[in-house]
Parts: C-alpha cells; structure tokens; sequence
C-alpha cells in the first residue's frame, strides 16, 4: 500500500512538472491575453481606439518598432545587449536622407538597400568592439550610442548646414512608400511580415539559429561542442544593424524628415518591447512570436497615451514599470522551470 502511495506521489509529481514545463512553452499567451485586456481597457475609455484609421496608424508605428526589436531579440538571446539602435537608427537615416535630397531618381527600394549597408557597417563596429575588442556589451554599445549621434551631428552640419531634411527636400515616391499599400497591405506592416517570416525560419531551421540559442542558454557548453563563439556573438550585431539601417530609411518615409536628434530613446522602448515579449534578460529564450506581441503592446501604449492625453512623462514611468514587471515574471518562471526539471529528473 505504501509503495502505491509512493508511485503515486511520483506520478502527481511528474504531471505538476510536465505541466510547468508546458506553461512555459507557451508563455506567449499570456502575452496575448494582456494585449487583449489592455486594448479592452483603452477602447473603453477611448472609443476612438478601435476605428480603423487608429489601427491602422498603429500599424505603421509598430511596424518599425517590431523590425528592429527582431535584431535585438537575437543579441539578447545571446546575453549581450545593444543601447545604440536609437542612435544607429537616426545615423542610417540621416545618410540616406542626405543622399536623397541631391538624387530624387533614387527608388525607395534602392534607399532601403543603402540603409540596409549603413546599419551594417555600425552594427559590425558593434560586434568588433565586443567580440575582438572583449568590451562587455552595454559599455561598447553604451559608447557607440554617443559616437553615432555625434557623427549624425557631424554630418548633418557638414552637409546641410545643421539643415534638418524635410518633406520638400524628398520625392513624392519616397515620401509615399510607407503610406503605400501592395495587395492591399502597407508596405510598412508587409516588410515587417517579410522580416519575420525569414528570422523564424532562420532562428527555428537553421544551424546557427539554433546556435545563437545554444551560445545564449550556456556559453561553456556551446564552445565545448565546437560552437564558434565569436562568430555566433557578432552575427545578432550585424543583423540588428542592418535592421536598424533598414529602420532608419523607413523612419524618414513614414515622418518625412530626417532630424539630428531621430530615435532619440528609441533604444528604450525597443528593449521594453523585447523584454515584455518573453525573452530572458539572462539569455538563451525567446521567441518571434513573443517580441511581435511585445512590440504591439508598446505600440497600443504609445497610441493610447496620445489619445486618453496622457502626460508623455508618464510613459517613461510606465515603460519602466512594464520592464521591472516583465523581469520579475521572467525570474519567477525561471525558477519554477529549473524546479520542475530537477523534479523529473529525481523520477
């Protein structure tokens, strides 16, 4: 009777630590359920939320928010951070613009492609400093924020005459990408599509997606199993610059004007939207879906505090808690995992 009490006790034990394990794999849904208790919420106060050109304008702010939250999804998987995509984005941005307004037969694709190479060349000084310079991540990126916003400041001076680049200094076609639609979807929301759809297949069906999860979860094991290291920690560099390139072109689009001061904590609430969408500030987990819901989420907010006229202070106060709250559930979780698998592996 006692060894059936026992086996019993092992067999609750078992289903309690499977079912922990299972709530975790699916921590995106609580993610889902806040985003629809916040949009609750904001519709009732605000009737207007819900209207079509609201969403719609939610959209197209998100969309930028979402492509370069991808990047730093993956330098944060692998326990690094990057605090200069603000800055990086305003650089990239600046660059193009100026380039732009002596050569309106540039396409918009085109000025894409150059932001794109822009953001490369910063986040691959990003990675440089980290990987050969052995420069922990927060002050390389906490120095390349100054540097990027200094040269935006260079330049802009040496080429405008400290002249900020507005709508009449770009083409019609550039200034109407990001309002324009392909197949009845905006351009902005369908690159973001186009972004995700090939980092979740990247990061889920690859060698070396699985390898920056890999070097993120345990970077003594990774590099016993003959993980290059330094390769896996400065790709999600270069591929976060090459996101924030591409977010700067379409900055200047979306808002017609390239101002010195663009992205200014633009960083914040990029790693807001990453951290409120699951991914461990220890490293290691995350998800595509995650950070897109992230990223809506900070998307309502901002919306929201506009029309409910919300002091802007009280966005700062409310990203901060929204971070705070984000970690202490990431901790907790963490702990409940580990306990349950040092459950199992005691049946």
């Amino acid at each position: 009777m006692a060894k059936k009490d026992n086996n019993f006790k092992k067999t609750d034990t078992g289903n309690s630590s499977s079912l922990m394990l299972k709530f975790a794999g699916f921590r995106e849904m609580g993610i889902f359920v806040f985003l629809i208790i916040l949009v609750i919420v904001i519709s009732i106060r605000s009737p207007v939320f819900l209207t079509f050109e609201n969403i719609y304008d939610i959209g197209l702010d998100t969309a930028i928010l979402a492509i370069i939250a991808v990047g730093e999804m993956m330098v944060i998987i692998t326990r690094g951070i990057d605090i200069s995509v603000g800055t990086g984005l305003g650089l990239s941005g600046m660059v193009v613009a100026l380039i732009l307004a002596e050569n309106w037969w540039i396409p918009p694709w085109l000025a894409i492609l150059m932001g794109i190479a822009v953001g490369a060349i910063l986040g691959s000084f990003n990675g440089l400093l980290i990987v050969k310079g052995k420069i922990p991540p927060i002050i390389a990126t906490l120095g390349t924020m100054s540097v990027f916003r200094g040269i935006t400041f260079i330049i802009n001076f040496q080429v405008a005459g400290g002249q900020w680049v507005s709508a009449h200094n770009l083409s019609d076609s550039f200034k109407a990408f990001a309002r324009s639609t392909f197949l009845k979807i905006p351009n902005l929301i369908l690159i973001a599509i186009i972004i995700y759809i090939i980092f979740y297949y990247f990061l889920n069906h690859t060698v070396t997606g699985r390898q920056i999860y890999a070097v993120g979860s345990s970077p003594e094991s990774a590099k016993v199993i003959g993980i290059n290291i330094d390769k896996i920690t400065f790709l999600p560099y270069l591929f976060t610059g090459m996101l924030f390139g591409m977010g700067g072109v379409l900055w200047v689009s979306r808002y017609t004007a390239a101002q010195t001061d663009s992205g200014t904590g633009f960083e914040f609430t990029v790693i807001t939207a990453v951290v409120v969408g699951g991914v461990a500030i220890a490293g290691g987990s995350g998800s595509i879906f995650g950070i897109l819901l992230g990223s809506i989420i900070i998307g309502v907010i901002n919306n929201a505090v506009h029309l409910i006229r919300v002091s802007p202070f009280w966005k700062l106060a409310i990203y901060g808690f929204i971070i705070l709250l984000a970690v202490i559930v990431d901790k907790a979780i963490s702990r409940r995992i580990n306990k349950a698998l040092l459950e199992r592996r005691k049946i």
